[in-house]
């Protein structure tokens, strides 16, 4: 079987990355290819987590199979073993068999328990607000051979540049998101403001005044109370309408 060159690879990324309807599921699709990718090298089945930290978030977690899944999230629960060594030294990191390495005592016995013969952590490259890496997993030890580690490191840097792209995507599109809500709670609180002049004769700025009083005595958000004052003179829902 030909094995995939890089640009081929990272064509199927990309079009991961499109046809995903977030991050964490594009995370998913990338650990089924990992595998598969590493597999076809080591001749042998091969299962892959992923692990993605972002600032102020708690870490995302996916794998290509629910033992891969459970046994990255064992070892950040734990906060030992070689996808987290890894991490901190940006390379490579073998556990080559379980039954007699002994570096990460507790990870390891409970990869014996879920019949895991040995471990490959592998970072990815992001940028200083993230953190990533994949966790492969074997259920024979040796089956990670230098061969094996080198395809590896090859894959982790095109997987890295597309979570990159992944993540660059999901920032842009919460960006929309959280613009779009603002213009929204702004077109409402303004409407409120108009309401409240046309009450009270008064202008602009008293009229935003008097609102501001009003959410804070009332302990509300302005946009809540803004919401009733329009609910009071509207008979319908109040909706607000931007053009594309």
């Amino acid at each position: 079987m030909d094995t995939p060159s890089s640009d081929e690879q990272f064509v199927k990324l990309h079009d991961m990355i499109i046809g995903s309807a977030n991050v964490s599921g594009f995370l998913g699709e990338l650990s089924i290819l990992a595998a598969s990718t590493l597999g076809e090298t080591a001749l042998s089945h091969v299962e892959c987590g992923v692990t993605l930290r972002q600032r102020k978030r708690n870490a995302t977690v996916a794998g290509s199979s629910p033992r891969a899944t459970r046994l990255d999230r064992l070892e950040q629960d734990l906060g030992q073993g070689p996808c987290l060594t890894a991490l901190e030294i940006m390379k490579p990191v073998l556990l080559a068999d379980v039954a007699r390495d002994s570096r990460w005592p507790e990870y390891q016995k409970l990869l014996k328990e879920n019949g895991c013969g040995s471990v490959l952590g592998v970072p990815l490259a992001l940028d200083n607000n993230h953190a990533a890496a994949l966790n492969f997993f074997a259920s024979e030890p040796g089956v990670f051979t230098d061969a094996v580690v080198q395809r590896a490191e090859s894959f982790a840097e095109l997987a890295g540049r597309a979570v990159r792209l992944a993540l660059r995507i999901a920032d842009a599109q919460n960006l929309a998101e959280d613009l779009s809500a603002a213009l929204e709670h702004r077109t409402v609180i303004n409407l409120a403001c108009g309401v409240v002049m046309a009450q009270n004769r008064c202008t602009q700025d008293e009229a935003m005044a008097v609102l501001t009083r009003a959410s804070s005595h009332r302990n509300r958000k302005l946009r809540d109370l803004a919401g009733d004052i329009l609910s009071q003179v509207s008979s319908g829902a109040v909706t607000t309408h931007f053009e594309p």
